[in-house]
């Protein structure tokens, strides 16, 4: 597959870019070399310069894998519908940190309350960040979220629920980015057979 990557030289897309070549992909650089003649594209940039990205290749007919997070989504959601092009975004690509998502919303069902604390890279720009919100969303019960942005740190999500005489935490720790790798191969698979428009979330893939 050919493959235009958006981002090839951020923190996840240096890690992207070798090892989608070893997963036998033709990469090439989406903003210099653009999406033009790709079978699809994957961006991981910024938040202010996704929906550009996305636009070049919904020009072009040519399904996107997104993995920035803090942009609107809606606005993704409605360009996509518009052209009539497969577009996939998840806000985490960690294959673990779906589980996690998916064992607090069941423990959101029997814990009455639950906070969410999310840790990051300084340089992370959106707080809360696409998983913790995504994470809140999917309990439905509200939950405070509290942010970290500190160096040394890469993705770490907690949800503490708190019961009457007991406590119980729900974690995930992202220890290198290479930890994305197989939910993003998995989405370059699939993006090409999704319905027209804007799939959110692993879990529609798993």
């Amino acid at each position: 597959m050919r493959v235009a990557l958006f981002g090839s030289s951020g923190k996840v897309g240096s890690v992207l870019a070798p090892a989608l070549s070893g997963a036998g992909h033709d990469v090439v650089d989406g903003r210099t070399d653009g999406p033009d003649g790709c079978d699809a594209a994957v961006d991981f940039t910024r938040p202010d310069a996704v929906l550009d990205n996305v636009d070049r290749c919904l020009a072009a007919a040519v399904p996107v894998v997104i993995g920035t997070s803090g942009f609107e989504v809606d606005a993704l959601r409605a360009a996509a519908a518009g052209a009539g092009v497969p577009c996939f975004y998840a806000p985490n690509f960690a294959l673990g940190a779906v589980l996690m998502m998916r064992f607090a919303e069941e423990a959101a069902k029997t814990f009455p309350r639950a906070e969410i604390v999310e840790a990051h890279h300084e340089a992370k720009l959106d707080a809360p960040s696409g998983t913790a919100k995504s994470t809140a969303a999917r309990m439905g019960t509200d939950p405070a979220i509290h942010s970290i942005r500190l160096p040394g740190l890469v993705a770490h999500q907690e949800v503490v629920f708190g019961g009457r005489g007991e406590v119980l935490t729900i974690r995930h720790d992202t220890l290198s980015r290479e930890a994305f790798v197989p939910g993003v191969l998995l989405a370059l698979e699939r993006v090409g057979d999704l319905p027209p428009g804007l799939t959110v979330g692993l879990d529609a893939l798993l």
